[in-house]
This record gives structure tokens, C-alpha cells and sequence, in this order.
């Protein structure tokens, strides 16, 4: 999995998720009902840290590797939609496994 790009993408499209779906705990759980101001700022620079470089790779991929702009857009969508990088993970691992055959 931690080859370089697309497995790095496929950690960090999971890595996304998951700190995202904490992010949306810490701001709705900790800052909105229990009325903690400071609740989101660590995990929100965490998240903002991982989406960059999530960011990066989907560039590098479109720059370096000509990956077709529809599948860069599916990543990044995805990446704003809670749960989404986990349904997008599959065909990542499919397309890294028929990369790796070639």
C-alpha cells in the first residue's frame, strides 16, 4: 500500500476520512453541545494538514502520471463527503493492483 503515488494517495484518502469524521465529532459534539470554543482547533489543523497533502498527490497525479481529470475530481469530491473515501477505496486498490501487473 505505501507505494509511491497511488498508494500514499489510497493512505491518505483513508487518512482524510477518518480525520474528518473526527473533525465532525470535535465541532458538533464538543464545540456546539458542550460549548467548547477550542474544540477544533487541533483536529481542524490535523485534517487541514492531511487534505494538503491529499491535494498534492491528486495534482501529482494529474501532472506526473496523466491521470484523467475525472478520476482526480472523484478524489477530491470525496474527500468532502463523510464516509465517501471508505465506498472510494476499492477501486483505488483495483487500479494500484493493475499498475503494479504492468
Amino acid at each position: 500500500m505505501f507505494q509511491f503515488p497511488l498508494g500514499f494517495l489510497r493512505l491518505f484518502s483513508l487518512l482524510d476520512g477518518l480525520s474528518f469524521l473526527v473533525l465532525l465529532y470535535f465541532s458538533i459534539y464538543e464545540k456546539r453541545i458542550l460549548g467548547n470554543e477550542d474544540a477544533i482547533r487541533i483536529p481542524g489543523m490535523i485534517h487541514g494538514g492531511i487534505f494538503t497533502v491529499l491535494f498534492l498527490l491528486v495534482i501529482y497525479m494529474l501532472a506526473v502520471k496523466d491521470w484523467p481529470m475525472k478520476r482526480a475530481a472523484q478524489v477530491m469530491v470525496s474527500a468532502l463527503i463523510p464516509f465517501a473515501p471508505f465506498f472510494l477505496e476499492p477501486s483505488l486498490k483495483r487500479e494500484q493492483l493493475e499498475l503494479e501487473k504492468r
